[in-house]
Parts: structure tokens; C-alpha cells; sequence
């Protein structure tokens, strides 16, 4: 392939940014996995419309990073390959399987249909604490956690339509997290002890999704 050097000047108008590493590339986009390959995945974690891109990377670094096989993207969530999604993923965007839901308002009736037990983070008034789910799951039970907005958390028809609702526990007076951080603790909580995963068994609260 053609290299070219160039100025940092060059290189800053190039990228319309002023940071960089002293290296670009210009690749052609593939899409490497559909929608039926990551169904087929034993643990996923759903995004719907989370349009931050800092937050898109830092759940799928954290989804790789703990074991968990794959992400599914709702159609508004913000894309995966953007540049800032990319760096804070720490590259998870190139190994961590994904693929966008065709249609938002199908996607409970889908992940049950593949024989998902969906887990909603969510606020709502009958969520329980995360660890009683987690304790409660069979070693070999295909998950999705479902993950929403920051501000809205996720909509009436996807929390509703999840097979369990969960909140995590928060103290001094803080009623959630940033939802990537919430992603991190529930995908360790929600890992079978086989592989490592944690148990905040016993506690309840709330958190972010």
C-alpha cells in the first residue's frame, strides 16, 4: 500500500484534530459480523441509543475485557468505528463482535426468540438488586444485558420487555453511574463463577441504564 509522510500541519488538517500519534490510515469500512452471528453468541450486552461515543468504546472495552461474547447496537447508538469510540475501547471495536438491530422495536421478542434471559439496568420501581439475578442464574443461561441512555435510561418498551429488571447498589445519597460504568460492574456481576464473574449477592439499589 502507498505511505505517505507528511507534516503535522498536513496531518492536523487531515484529521481536523490536533491530537494524534503521527500515523493515519485510510481504510475501507467492512461490516465483519451481522446481526444472526452475534445472536448466536452465548453472552451479549445491548445498547439502545447511547450516542455518546466515549461511552460506546468504554462498554466495549469493558464487555471484551470481562469475558462477555459480543454487542448488539440499537439503530440510533452512536457508531462503534468513530475515532473516539475506537481509542477508548483500547481497539475492542476490531475484537469484540457486533452488529446493529435492524428494527429497535422487535429486539425483546428477538433476544427471547434466541433464547436469550434478557437483564434490564434500569430505575424502574420493580428492579431488584443485581446480585440476587446473577446468584439466581444457570451456569450455562444465555444473557443479554440491556443497556440504555444516560438522562431516559432505556425506553418502556425495551425495560418491560426485558425478563428482569436490576439495579445496583449506591450509597451516599447518589442514585446512579455513568452507564459505562454500570456496564462494567454488571458484566462482571452477571459472569458465571466459572469464569470469574463476581456476586453482589444480597444488596439492593439502583444504577444507571
Amino acid at each position: 500500500m502507498p505511505v505517505f509522510v507528511v507534516t503535522e500541519e498536513l496531518a492536523e488538517q487531515v484529521t481536523g484534530f490536533h491530537v494524534h500519534r503521527g500515523a493515519l490510515a485510510s481504510l475501507h469500512r467492512e461490516q465483519r459480523h451481522q446481526l444472526a452471528d452475534v445472536l448466536r453468541l452465548p453472552r451479549v450486552v445491548v445498547l439502545e441509543d447511547i450516542v455518546d461515543h466515549t461511552n460506546v468504546g468504554a462498554i466495549l472495552r469493558s464487555a471484551a475485557g470481562l469475558g462477555w461474547d459480543g454487542v448488539l447496537l440499537s439503530p440510533r447508538t452512536a457508531d462503534p468505528l468513530y475515532r473516539r469510540a475506537i481509542k477508548v475501547s483500547m481497539g475492542a471495536v476490531f475484537s469484540l463482535p457486533w452488529a446493529r438491530l435492524a428494527d429497535w422495536h422487535t429486539a425483546p421478542e428477538r433476544l427471547r426468540e434466541a433464547g436469550f434471559c434478557s437483564i434490564a439496568l434500569c430505575l424502574s420501581t420493580d428492579a431488584v438488586g443485581l446480585g440476587q439475578v446473577a446468584a439466581e442464574l444457570d451456569p450455562g443461561q444465555r444473557v443479554a444485558l440491556l443497556l440504555g441512555t444516560e438522562g431516559a435510561g432505556l425506553s418502556t418498551r425495551w425495560r418491560d420487555g426485558a425478563d428482569h429488571r436490576v439495579q445496583i447498589p449506591m450509597h451516599a445519597g447518589i442514585d446512579s453511574l455513568n452507564v459505562a460504568a454500570a456496564a462494567a460492574i454488571a458484566c462482571y456481576a452477571l459472569l458465571p463463577a466459572s469464569l470469574g464473574g463476581g456476586s453482589t449477592r444480597g444488596v439492593t439499589g439502583q444504577s444507571s441504564g
